[in-house]
């Protein structure tokens, strides 16, 4: 065997990877925190250690040749092993110290977890949070996250979930918006004030369609897909909306809109990787967080 194979270097597997799933230099790059220089020459190294010409530049950007694309396999199954490593190292690591990982919606790492962390913090200053606030799905699996708050239960094997609660959901208004406007007193009325929605996402049109109303996305007078840009229209007095209780509870500014109809409440589990569940700052994250997040259910 070539002496350059035996010593293969992941990192230009890793390269390899993330130019074959983003398409480009660049947009590997960005996905990577590299530098499109750097992953250039990673490319050219790899393909002269392999003696193989791995990408075909298109004018678009690169797409993967017939030897390329035979390596795409083997090289996934490097990164799962890799993966594997790293869970397996994190989970031997004792005491309350180093870092965790968590994801959560932008609404709850905006307006619940700073609150939460600040008191964690109180109790356990050894270990650092890196917070990623997303309405995507980080991939436990594969470390994208220690812990993640879903608002569904996962059905991979290898995590563990608890559920916490639910989010109970209302319809508010800004205060002043209805001392302005009137308050309508039934759903034909509220019909009749500017509706705050989503843009493309359409759950809210297929939750009023659920209950009877015949929803369109013309019926929305602002739409945004972001949550936490969403409820700052709201509070701004822009027009009635959607919300989860717990951020207009306690918010003098917010008014309730009670109707007859039966809204939808959204269930919070917590997730890990089960090889992570019983590492000590793991665990004491994570019961921080289930202790910290009860007082925001229904």
């Amino acid at each position: 065997m070539d002496a350059s194979l035996e010593t293969l270097d992941w990192s230009l597997i890793r390269a390899f990877l993330a130019v074959a799933d983003h398409g480009s230099l660049s947009a590997a790059a960005r996905a990577l925190g590299a530098s499109q220089p750097t992953l250039g020459r990673q490319i050219r190294q790899l393909e002269t250690d392999l003696q193989q010409v791995l990408f075909q530049r298109q004018p678009k950007g690169l797409i993967l040749t017939e030897n390329g694309a035979a390596l795409l396999g083997p090289a996934q199954k490097m990164q799962a092993a890799m993966h594997d490593v790293a869970l397996a190292a994190a989970g031997l690591q004792t005491g309350l110290n180093g870092a965790v990982r968590i994801t959560a919606s932008e609404t709850v790492s905006l307006n619940i977890l700073p609150d939460v962390i600040a008191k964690m913090r109180q109790t356990y200053p050894g270990i650092s949070i890196d917070l990623v606030p997303t309405d995507s799905t980080e991939n436990l699996l594969f470390r994208e996250a220690d812990i993640a708050l879903r608002m569904y239960q996962p059905e991979q094997v290898e995590l563990v979930a608890k559920k916490l609660g639910d989010f109970r959901f209302g319809i508010y208004a800004a205060r002043d918006y209805l001392d302005r406007n009137g308050r309508p007193d039934s759903i034909k009325e509220m019909l009749n004030h500017p509706l705050i929605g989503y843009d493309r996402n359409e759950e809210i049109i297929k939750g009023m369609h659920e209950r009877g109303l015949p929803a369109t996305r013309d019926w929305f007078a602002l739409r945004c897909d972001n949550h936490p840009v969403g409820w700052a229209l709201l509070r701004a007095g822009c027009g009635i909306g959607f919300g989860v209780s717990c951020l207009a509870e306690n918010d003098p500014d917010i008014e309730e809109l009670i109707f007859p109809i039966d809204l939808p409440k959204l269930p919070v589990w917590l997730v890990t990787h089960q090889s992570l569940r019983q590492t000590p700052r793991i665990a004491a994250v994570w019961d921080a967080l289930e202790t910290g997040l009860k007082p925001y259910f229904s």
